[in-house]
């Protein structure tokens, strides 16, 4: 006789999470400075005590104001049905709008669920979402922030990354086009010619600044240009990749792999880079991957949380398929690894994911493979 497993869910908790940075410390992009980093850990609990963790984007007291009408729609649910219940809450309160805080709140509890799950069947998430294409996964590091004093701070961060041996990297552009080319050029000097250099724009250019940003640009060699327009502008993502002589990378700003497929049905992107914090979690995310795949376009995804979201895109990245690529990857798909000063990256887990060589081992534990330090989480939980 078959033995029933208890996967139903018995409750969620949403943490909210603050640390905040040092004054006069403050980074970021082109369009404005983060004093602090935020997030919301999700703590869901399987009838048997199993627990699973996910991250959710956005500011955590609007996440805290959902999280009543999401439980009653998910406690007493089988834990590998939330999908089910994901589209039932989508299709019913379509009023409500996906592109915002409810479905970074899905999001978050679908990684939770998909970490309980792997617990309680005692695999790892990657093999719960396609198996185990890769066994390390390539990471950039994500800095040359804009700061207060952006002149000032932007070479030493390129030198701390030049001296970590980071084989890939990304810097922050965005203020002006003249500027873009005094900062892209200072990276690649320190830089070298052997590292792959990414920019960000962050969306602070209208498409007539965008082109001349890349014009500037296309000397260096640059791997990719990202979000150079605001992310609903899709005509203007179609001219501009058309015409750029370097790849277009946007999606961190997209909800569902509806976003997504507008851009991708215009051929208007070359990168596609879903944060599964806010996307959907593994739900969209995989919807995504398979969109990713059957155009043909590379996928690298978008990380700027705690370390919770770090482990769920290596195992998104881990579970991809090479496809159109066979046993020669000439580029490995990437996973973005923030540099800057954030005390939730590492902090918040025992066994911090840190890159080794250009990149993290993807772990064969139940679930996430990750464990909660609770004293961290004591010390950034807001009350």
């Amino acid at each position: 006789m078959a033995v029933e497993v208890p996967l139903k869910i018995r409750d969620i908790v949403f943490i909210s999470l603050l640390a905040e940075l040092p004054k006069g410390k403050a980074y970021g992009m082109s369009k404005s400075l983060a004093t602090a980093r935020q997030t919301t850990l999700v703590r869901l609990v399987l009838e048997d005590g199993t627990e699973g963790y996910g991250e959710a984007w956005g500011m955590p007291p609007v996440n805290q104001a959902y999280l009543p009408f999401l439980k009653d729609y998910l406690i007493g649910t089988d834990v590998l049905d939330v999908e089910q219940t994901f589209s039932r809450i989508m299709a019913r309160h379509y009023h409500f709008g996906v592109q915002g805080p409810i479905m970074a709140c899905i999001s978050g509890i679908d990684i939770a669920a998909k970490d309980a799950a792997g617990k309680m069947l005692g695999v790892p998430v990657h093999r719960l979402i396609g198996g185990k294409r890769w066994e390390r996964v390539e990471v950039y590091a994500s800095g040359g922030y804009i700061t207060e004093n952006p002149d000032r701070d932007f070479e030493p961060q390129i030198v701390a990354m030049a001296e970590a041996g980071h084989r890939a990297a990304k810097i922050k552009i965005g203020l002006s086009p003249k500027s873009d080319e005094a900062r892209t050029a200072l990276a690649r000097k320190i830089l070298g010619n052997g590292v792959n250099l990414m920019v960000d724009i962050n969306s602070n250019y209208t498409y007539d600044l965008a082109r001349e940003s890349i014009a500037r640009l296309a000397e260096y060699e640059i791997g990719w240009v990202e979000e150079p327009l605001a992310p609903q502008d899709y005509a203007g993502y179609e001219q501009l990749q058309r015409w750029s002589p370097i790849p277009i990378a946007t999606g961190e700003a997209l909800y569902t792999a509806y976003d997504f497929k507008r851009l991708v049905d215009r051929r208007a992107v070359d990168v596609l880079q879903p944060d599964l914090s806010l996307c959907g979690g593994f739900w969209q995310g995989r919807a995504i991957a398979l969109m990713s795949m059957l155009e043909h376009l590379r996928l690298s995804p978008h990380v700027w949380g705690s370390g919770i979201g770090l482990a769920a895109a290596v195992h998104y990245v881990a579970a991809l398929p090479s496809y159109p690529h066979a046993d020669n990857v000439p580029k490995a798909p990437l996973v973005e690894y923030d540099v800057g000063e954030n005390p939730l990256r590492e902090g918040l887990l025992k066994n911090p994911l840190k890159p080794i060589d250009g990149s993290i081992a993807v772990s064969d534990a139940p679930g996430l493979g990750i464990e909660i330090d609770w004293d961290a989480v004591d010390r950034y939980a807001v009350r």
